[in-house]
């Protein structure tokens, strides 16, 4: 997985090209009598003030001092002229109370009635933090909640929060979770490195038909080759220290993370 995507911002054009491939190859492989459709919607999405004031709250003693170090040459002494003191602002942009977001995911149907067979989320920083993380698992409670509707969520984002679980998720940077209807409320859970390559996995239709195999690998490079990342992204830049990565995976990819790579 081309960990520069996600790096440098470059997530949300990424996430459209992908879900578009994802629906193709399935349209591919599926059995005759299945189709997959891409499903999209704008959600509003509150600010959210808790994560805001956690980092002002974080922060606040750096930034005290930070703050009198930058003023105090400016405040002018009491035995001058004038009593006041001159202060620089600092610009910060105002928050909004909400932004709009727009979401993308595929839906499996079997034909002739067009029945909802299969949900594949592939999760965007948004379903991850904040109040769109919120809003998301109100929407992944209510699809556990419906019991004929089989529910694939991949994760190949290192950044934000996982799904929550019953317990802890195994080792690893991916994810992707198989929420079988017949199951519930167990889970496969599928967890590799960034090391690894991407693997298949297995998407639920209706019994007695088997699982139907979506080869991830496949389609990152249909999405990663149609949307000009390799022009896009600037690969001689480091990665930024930021990114919640392993010192030794990210000096891996420093090195071996080039265009057309898995």
């Amino acid at each position: 997985m081309d960990i520069y995507l996600e790096a440098q911002g470059h997530w949300e054009s990424f996430h459209a090209m992908l879900i578009a491939a994802c629906a193709e190859v399935l349209n591919r492989d599926l059995p005759g009598s299945y189709v997959a459709q891409v499903e999209s919607r704008i959600s509003l999405i509150g600010y959210d003030e808790p994560d805001v004031a956690s980092e002002r709250i974080a922060d606040v003693s750096v930034g005290k001092r930070n703050e009198e170090s930058r003023r105090s040459p400016t405040i002018r002494s009491a035995s001058s002229s004038s009593s006041s003191a001159v202060l620089e602002p600092t610009m910060i942009p105002l928050a909004k109370r909400q932004i709009q977001v727009r979401e993308h995911w595929i839906e499996i149907l079997k034909l002739p009635e067009l029945n909802l067979v299969t949900i594949i989320e592939v999760l965007s920083p948004s379903n991850k933090a904040g109040a769109g993380r919120a809003d998301y698992l109100l929407k992944r409670n209510d699809l556990i909640d419906r019991e004929t509707i089989n529910l694939v969520e991949i994760d190949l984002l290192l950044g934000g929060s996982r799904m929550p679980m019953s317990r802890s998720l195994p080792a690893g940077d991916y994810y992707a979770i198989v929420a079988r209807a017949e199951h519930r409320p167990d889970a496969e859970v599928y967890a590799w490195s960034i090391r690894r390559p991407l693997p298949t996995v297995p998407i639920p239709l209706h019994a007695p038909d088997d699982d139907a195999a979506l080869q991830l690998g496949e389609v990152v490079s249909l999405a990663y080759d149609r949307g000009g990342f390799a022009r896009l992204l600037r690969y001689h830049e480091p990665l930024p220290t930021t990114l919640p990565i392993d010192p030794t995976d990210r000096l891996w990819a420093d090195r071996e993370t080039r265009p057309g790579g898995d």
